[in-house]
């Protein structure tokens, strides 16, 4: 089939147009991945010497990060964290979605007050949740202090103390900061649902919860899979809150490590020594995990 002159000419400015964002992700992206990969296989430091100089390791770095305890911890904190946060924050998200798509007195201020966290970035939500949680002066949290105040004194947690409530704070921060994106999303869906689908349902009698099984769940389907997808996927970035959150980045005593943590401190923690093709190599582990993920929720994404 021959290409008409006109038919060139769109595909020439359609390249043209097209290489901008080309040229950005294969500099940005594609580039850095490849180096970061072609390291992995070295052992190379932050800054190479003559008495440190890079050479081919083969796969010393994966082995040895495979027999590193803490690493394999980093990768079960990142798991469970993804297996806790993706039900708990598209099960909230879809939630509030529902309460504001019923357009109650009030619903847009609702709807702006869940948003607003989105706007705030995770590292000074980080901060924010540290003063309502941490100890201040002798005096616990502000959360603290209401939690035993409603419990008379049964519950006084120790959020940034105590190993498993500061894995809670991390979670419970998580779910502030995102859950309104994943709103917004679902309350569009929502939204676009027929509303004679609902209609129907209700002359056959169909109650509240039936409508929502059998009419809203699948009309809104393949936005909840994105949901889910994509909340996944940023599970497994967590760094900001374990950074900022504990009492140090990381604690207490390794209880908030993730991998993208112990990948920082491997590229930092030595300074001009600091074991870069390592740290490449775990990050490349990291990649393939994501991957993995991302194509297994792929695999299982219903079929119209």
């Amino acid at each position: 089939m021959s290409v008409t002159p006109a038919q060139a000419y769109r595909s020439r400015w359609g390249y043209l147009f097209v290489a901008p964002a080309a040229v950005l992700l294969l500099t940005f992206l594609v580039a850095p991945l490849c180096y970061a990969v072609a390291i992995s296989f070295t052992n190379r430091v932050a800054v190479p010497t003559p008495r440190l100089p890079t050479q081919f390791v083969g796969l010393d770095n994966y082995r040895e990060l495979v027999a590193d305890p803490d690493f394999r911890t980093a990768i079960l904190h990142n798991l469970l964290f993804t297996i806790i946060v993706v039900p708990l924050q598209t099960g909230l998200a879809l939630g509030l979605a529902l309460l504001v798509n019923l357009r109650l007195r009030g619903h847009a201020l609702f709807r702006t007050a869940y948003f607003i966290p989105i706007a705030v970035p995770l590292s000074v939500a980080g901060l924010i949740w540290k003063l309502i949680l941490d100890e201040n002066q002798g005096r616990p949290g502000i959360l603290t202090e209401v939690l035993s105040t409603l419990t008379a004194g049964a519950v006084t947690p120790h959020w940034l103390a105590d190993t498993h409530w500061t894995q809670v704070a991390v979670v419970l921060v998580s779910l502030w900061s995102s859950v309104g994106f994943q709103m917004v999303i679902l309350l569009a869906a929502l939204q676009a649902v027929p509303r004679e689908l609902h209609e129907a349902a209700m002359l056959d009698g169909a109650g509240a919860w039936r409508r929502l099984w059998a009419v809203t769940i699948p009309g809104i389907r393949p936005q909840l899979f994105f949901v889910t997808t994509t909340t996944a996927v940023l599970s497994f970035r967590l760094f900001d809150q374990v950074y900022v959150l504990p009492t140090s980045p990381g604690g207490p005593q390794g209880a908030t490590t993730t991998l993208m943590l112990y990948i920082v401190r491997l590229s930092q923690e030595n300074g001009p020594a600091s074991r870069v093709g390592l740290a490449a190599a775990a990050t490349v582990i990291f990649l393939v995990i994501v991957l993995l993920v991302s194509l297994l929720q792929r695999r299982l994404e219903p079929k119209d």
